[in-house]
């Protein structure tokens, strides 16, 4: 797959099996994540790995945070079911720093790019990968489970595996539309 293909028919794969990533595979992932711009090389990330026995301990992390804010037995269940959606969930978190000249918002850019340039190394190599968001990346309980400091943020977790089905290719967008000229 040529880098213009790439750019221009990437998607979220939602429905993804085993297996997960192999170590080859992983490797290029993260080490395009860590390609990404990085304005004062301060690495503002984290990438916690979820795979095998992993994916059973960010279950029970969901469920203890969904049962910490009086969810409903159908929420806890459902919590409990979220990292099943794919062999390998990545937890990727902003690692913000004090910076004169990088700001926080810069930092937590950079690792939306690191979300981002992994999503679309597992496309370059035929895999799979949704990046999803939603309460628990913002749930001061899931941060203290997975060790993460006050500052940190959760940026997204990007299930990665085999597709189930082969997705319908999206219509192109014109990016045209979204752009003016001063």
């Amino acid at each position: 797959m040529d880098a213009k293909q790439l750019l221009l028919t990437r998607q979220s794969t939602p429905r993804l099996v085993a297996p997960a990533p192999n170590d080859e595979q992983l490797t290029f992932i993260l080490d395009a994540a860590a390609r990404v711009p990085d304005h004062g090389a301060l690495t503002p990330w984290e990438f916690i790995i979820a795979v095998d026995d992993g994916l059973a301990k960010l279950a029970d992390i969901f469920v203890a945070a969904a049962k910490a804010q009086g969810a409903d037995d159908a929420m806890i269940t459902k919590a409990g079911n979220m990292p099943y959606r794919a062999p390998m969930v990545i937890t990727v978190v902003a690692k913000t720093q004090q910076h004169d000249k990088v700001p926080a918002i810069e930092q937590h850019i950079a690792a939306g790019c690191a979300t981002m340039a992994m999503q679309q190394a597992a496309f370059a190599l035929g895999i799979g990968a949704v990046w999803r968001s939603g309460d628990f990346a913002f749930n001061a309980d899931v941060n203290a489970a997975l060790g993460l400091t006050e500052g940190d943020q959760i940026v997204g977790f990007l299930y990665v595996g085999t597709p189930a089905v082969v997705a319908p290719t999206k219509p192109l967008k014109s990016g045209q539309q979204f752009a003016r000229y001063l």
